[in-house]
């Protein structure tokens, strides 16, 4: 299995930079088995059924991107130099591994002062990223973080336009609950509360987990057979509860449709042969065309990059086919791509 058969022709201008507003307002492309439908993400109960089960990641966005000044006693002054950083993921002592820019102009022991006083060591450097010890405890650098740190906006969006004020209520779902993520599961932004009391109301049932989504969700594939990429772990949790309601939904015929890759992910991971079952810790589950899902039906996701573990995923569930005619329907009929981009129904069982 070749890495190019995963690839296909995107126009740069389908790249979506903002969202829709509402959020339910945006396209969404019905792939029943075969058959090909242009609809809107408000209209999902003309194809969920009462009695189908929505699996949604209540990660929370953490404000990861921060900018700050490396600190040195030198006597010319020339101690201070401007660095960034993005937080790709909390470590078990309480220091937090980053990518970090200019990376040539660290090294172990550098005092990093940010905004607000927040403050940090690079406690450690190897050749692709850092890692910074915080000088405040867990409680108090969440509010830092909030108070001095940027969305952490896919490179695609990044590189068109900085975060703003906007970012931190569109790159964030309206059930966030647990932070730690790095990258918000995109799927779930597409969904208001209102949407929500519609699909309760048609008899839709929902449960949570938790993926604390990292920054390795964007790191490119660079095996040309991708059988043997190896994928970033991530940390995530299926309460004793939420697999109950999973394994009853689909007892009495019900279908499990994740909201986003992410929360299908940590549901197969979760998955025991014949059923699912309570999971806590990480996961580096790769899906890719061959591949037997145990507990999965459907889902609902954004449109992928090219040659992304991504796309490999969604061919895993609908058939490469299936996936190629579907992003050709998509480009054609100018549906907006990626974090900020439309949505998909993908329904493999038709």
């Amino acid at each position: 299995m070749k890495l190019s058969d995963f690839d296909f022709d995107l126009p740069e201008e389908l790249i979506a930079t903002r969202p829709v507003r509402p959020r339910s307002a945006a396209r969404m492309l019905v792939a029943e088995g075969d058959r090909l439908t242009d609809a809107h993400v408000r209209g999902l109960t003309c194809w969920l059924r009462p009695g189908d089960r929505l699996i949604l990641n209540d990660t929370k966005v953490i404000p990861a991107r921060l900018h700050g000044e490396r600190v040195r006693r030198t006597a010319d002054g020339s101690g201070r130099a401007k660095v960034e950083f993005t937080l790709t993921g909390a470590r078990p002592d309480g220091s937090w591994q980053a990518l970090g820019k200019p990376l040539r102009k660290l090294r172990e022991g550098d005092r990093i002062e940010f905004a607000t006083g927040l403050t940090a060591r690079v406690a450690a450097k190897d050749e692709s990223n850092v890692t910074l010890a915080f000088d405040s405890g867990h409680r108090d650098l969440q509010d830092a973080l909030d108070a001095a740190g940027q969305m952490p906006l896919p490179p695609y969006i990044a590189a068109k336009r900085a975060p703003d004020a906007a970012d931190r209520d569109d790159y964030q779902t309206i059930w966030a609950r647990h932070a730690g993520a790095v990258a918000a599961p995109t799927a779930s932004l597409h969904f208001d509360a209102e949407l929500l009391e519609t699909l309760r109301d048609h008899g839709i049932a929902f449960t949570e987990v938790t993926l604390h989504v990292g920054a390795g969700t964007f790191l490119p594939v660079k095996v040309e057979d991708v059988t043997t990429h190896r994928m970033h772990a991530e940390w995530g949790e299926v309460t004793p509860q939420a697999a109950d309601d999973i394994a009853e939904t689909r007892a009495v015929g019900g279908r499990v449709i994740p909201v986003g890759t992410t929360a299908l992910r940590l549901i197969e991971s979760a998955a025991a042969e014949g059923g699912i079952a309570p999971f806590r810790g990480e996961t580096d589950i790769f899906i890719y065309p061959g591949y037997e899902f145990r507990v999965t039906d459907g889902l609902i996701t954004n449109f992928h990059l090219p040659q992304s573990t991504l796309l490999m995923l969604v061919s895993a569930l609908m058939g490469r086919e299936r996936m190629r005619r579907a992003y050709a329907h998509a480009v054609a009929a100018r549906y907006r791509f990626f974090s900020y981009g439309d949505a998909s129904l993908l329904l493999p069982g038709g």
